[in-house]
């Protein structure tokens, strides 16, 4: 049997079991695509923190859930006379086909970015939803800094874009000028706007040098968990707690915690 043969074989055993939980677990057989929703957000939040840590047996995992709850979407639309696995993939087939015109077409592009332009631009054509403008695309409910991310490459593909590095830059500059500018005498509201903004060039400047900025954030954030938990346990080995010692305590093993999480 070929690698392909196995993995058919494979997709089709899993639709054989989702039948099976479908008709006789009492779980399975409640579920509808509301109660799935949240759990699925959760799949995706694991999934994309086996990603950060690159754990390969965490995302094998992780995407087995995350494609069992496709399979269980798709039941329940096959259930409902709506649509099943087979039409969503072949969906899936056609948009992948008309949207590499480079691949099956006779169109010719240069780089990763006329790639991207063109998929824009054929997305924006052929899409059968509400033409509600470019940035309508970008799910609403995204953690904010991944929804900037995204507005941003969007706009950018239509030109709505910084010329260089260095221009990028600066507005960052200006709006951390603006942000001390209402740090004591703005109003709460005025220093949520301009920390805002702040945020949002920052991000802007992390695509330009090619950093994801959300990645960034959550190994920045293992790193803090990582340092802090071992400078508590530093602590307790010395018999104290962190609430009893004093700044500069804390501070000499927060020291030593970065030799070894650096």
């Amino acid at each position: 049997m070929s690698k392909r043969e196995q993995q058919l074989a494979a997709f089709s055993r899993l639709l054989d079991i989702m039948d099976d939980l479908r008709e006789k677990c009492p779980w399975d057989r409640k579920q509808t695509m509301e109660s799935l929703r949240i759990l699925t957000i959760e799949e995706m939040y694991e999934l994309a923190e086996a990603i950060t840590q690159y754990d390969m047996e965490s995302i094998k995992e992780e995407l087995g859930d995350l494609l069992l709850h496709i399979i269980f979407y798709a039941k329940i639309a096959d259930e409902q006379h709506a649509f099943d696995i087979g039409s969503l993939i072949h969906q899936l087939c056609e948009k992948l086909i008309i949207r590499h015109p480079h691949i099956y077409g006779n169109v010719s592009v240069n780089n990763e970015e006329e790639v991207k332009q063109n998929w824009e631009a054929i997305k924006q054509r052929t899409s059968t939803k509400e033409k509600k403008g470019l940035l309508s695309g970008v799910p609403a409910a995204l953690p904010a800094l991944v929804k900037a991310y995204r507005m941003q490459d969007k706009a950018k593909q239509v030109g709505f874009e910084w010329d260089n590095t260095e221009q990028v830059w600066n507005k960052v500059e200006e709006e951390l000028g603006e942000l001390k500018e209402v740090i004591h005498l703005g109003t709460d509201l005025e220093r949520k706007k301009e920390f805002g903004d702040v945020l949002f060039a920052l991000v802007n400047y992390a695509r330009f040098i090619h950093v994801d900025p959300e990645a960034a954030l959550a190994d920045t954030n293992n790193k803090f968990y990582n340092r802090f938990t071992l400078m508590e346990d530093k602590a307790s080995e010395k018999g104290l707690q962190l609430k009893d010692m004093t700044l500069a305590e804390m501070d000499a093993l927060w020291n030593e915690t970065k030799r070894v999480f650096p």
